[in-house]
């Protein structure tokens, strides 16, 4: 009689689809990673044009400009959920800050991004 034969997998079979999981694995990390930026980009042009139209509401309310920034994201009327944030953790700001930017709008600010011991911008285009 004849003792019945195994069947598993060899060595090699097994580090063929390691390698071909670690390349699919390093083709989708970036693509994920990535997406997750630009989201948080978003996010935060986002909250700029919410900021810039609860301004313009304030304006239209009480017929004057806000002096300073909090004193439109601190008001409840305006944001109950309280003032918006970066997701990058910067501060936002209102003022005239470049010959194209108005008096009483919030300006939009660059975010940076370590990639591959470089830094490199987040281009915020419209």
């Amino acid at each position: 009689m004849r003792p019945e034969k195994i069947q598993a997998f060899t060595l090699v079979e097994l580090m063929i689809v390691v390698l071909i999981l670690g390349a699919l694995a390093a083709i989708a990390i970036p693509r994920i990673t990535g997406g997750a930026q630009t989201a948080r980009v978003n996010a935060c042009k986002s909250n700029v044009d919410v900021m810039n139209r609860q301004i313009e509401l304030y304006y239209a309310n009480t017929g004057s400009w806000p002096l300073n920034l909090g004193e439109v994201t601190n008001d409840p009327n305006y944001f109950p959920d309280g003032p918006p944030e970066c997701p990058f953790g910067k501060k936002y700001w209102m003022g005239q800050f470049g010959i194209l930017a108005g008096k009483y709008r919030v300006i939009e600010h660059l975010h940076t991004v370590m990639v591959s011991k470089e830094v490199t911008a987040i281009e915020e285009d419209d």
